[in-house]
């Protein structure tokens, strides 16, 4: 059993850089009636310092996506009768995909056999490095046999009841670290089992993350992580390392808003707030 103690840091910033140095985030997720969970991850990709972030949501909410923030890009995509992505959408978000360095998929996606059927196809099919979280994980958890057959490196970031049901388990597992590890192991990625006490582990390695506070027990804070990975993925850091250190960044995001805000206020977006503040302590 193998630890990792020293966090990784990203590298320094040339004098002339410009966006496209610091990688192109899509983002695809969204729907009818979850339009604000693949925001928070843009803005909060935004706020990692991603260099361009595109959003592939469903056209019924693309205006509402679009108007959260202006820093990023919107593509609207075929939707079905509920608002939620439809697998005609695949074509279109295939020539976003070909244009992005990293990409992450779930927030707000709600459950249909066409989401499944989308998020199963990208997660065996992109290439590219790739973060599952929320409906992402759901939908991997009705085909789980897809699990191990990706084409890139994934990062999957599960709760308590989505790794239950990517393990087909009965409820929370008796040993975080050990169960986290051997899904890491079977699957070939790398897992953040959320929760007091983040897991993250490739299989072999494994840290547990000290930042956070239960004030972020609330709505939309695993989208910001979402956001957070996905950024620092798009600027070179290999996905063990970009778990671990957007898993801290997020908690101590959290920390400083809950030291200023109190814990029972805290929402999502006062993480992205604070990511700013996190990221200048670091460099």
């Amino acid at each position: 059993m193998t630890t990792v103690a020293q966090l990784p840091k990203l590298p320094p910033r040339a004098p002339d850089s410009h966006k496209g140095d610091f990688g192109r985030v899509l983002l695809i997720g969204g729907s009818r009636d979850m339009p604000g969970s693949i925001s928070l991850s843009g803005m909060a990709a935004l706020r990692s310092g991603a260099g361009l972030v595109t959003i592939a949501t469903p056209d019924v909410c693309q205006p509402i996506v679009a108007g959260f923030e202006p820093s990023y890009m919107t593509a609207a995509v075929a939707s079905d009768k509920d608002g939620r992505i439809a697998i005609a959408a695949i074509e279109r978000v295939c020539q976003l995909v070909a244009h992005a360095t990293v990409v992450a998929i779930g927030p707000g996606l709600g459950q249909s056999s066409d989401v499944t059927e989308l998020v199963t196809t990208l997660y065996r099919e992109v290439p590219l490095p790739m973060v599952v979280d929320a409906d992402g994980l759901n939908a991997l958890a009705a085909r789980r046999d897809v699990l191990p057959t990706h084409a890139g490196p994934r990062v999957l970031t599960p709760h308590p009841g989505e790794f239950a049901r990517l393990t087909a388990s009965d409820g929370p597992p008796p040993d975080r670290i050990a169960t986290a590890k051997e899904l890491a192991a079977q699957a070939s990625v790398v897992v953040v089992l959320k929760g007091h006490g983040t897991v993250i582990t490739d299989g072999s390695r494994h840290a547990v993350n000290s930042t956070g506070n239960p004030g972020m027990a609330t709505g939309g804070t695993g989208d910001v992580l979402t956001g957070v990975v996905s950024a620092l993925m798009a600027q070179q850091l290999a996905p063990f390392d970009a778990a671990r250190l957007g898993v801290h960044v997020h908690g101590l995001a959290g920390d400083l808003a809950a030291a200023e805000l109190g814990q029972v206020s805290l929402t999502a977006s006062d993480l992205i707030r604070f990511l700013p503040n996190v990221f200048r302590q670091m460099t």
